[in-house]
């Protein structure tokens, strides 16, 4: 089981207002922060920002991709509005998944101003 995720951010102040807006959108909020390093999470953090001033850009084809679960389709639609609103860029509008099959896989993907994928997944079914 995996505890937490962290990724590499070139702004610490502009990531952690983007994602308290996007995270903010599925009930989670800023629980630790520290000088190089904000954690997110609903209890306890379970996703963390890294500062990284000097990280090369990321590729379209490359960055992390984590996953956050949602409890509605209205909250991955809320999700990847949010993101949208906050200066990140839509990297698959929300809606079902087809590749799931009969799943009832319904998710959004962003891209945060670092280039990093960001999802937000419920399930329907």
């Amino acid at each position: 089981m995996i505890d937490h995720v962290s990724i590499a951010v070139r702004d610490l102040g502009a990531a952690t207002r983007f994602y308290e807006s996007v995270l903010g959108a599925i009930g989670m909020k800023p629980i630790d922060v520290r000088a190089a390093t904000v954690g997110f999470g609903k209890q306890y953090s379970e996703f963390w920002i890294n500062l990284r001033r000097d990280m090369a850009p990321i590729e379209a084809g490359s960055g992390a991709h984590v996953c956050f679960r949602a409890r509605s389709t209205e909250l991955v639609d809320a999700f990847h509005a949010a993101a949208l609103k906050a200066g990140g860029s839509s990297d698959g509008a929300p809606g079902l998944r087809e590749h799931d099959g009969e799943g009832g896989y319904y998710a959004a993907f962003i891209r945060d101003p670092d280039g990093n994928r960001i999802e937000a997944v419920t399930f329907t079914k």
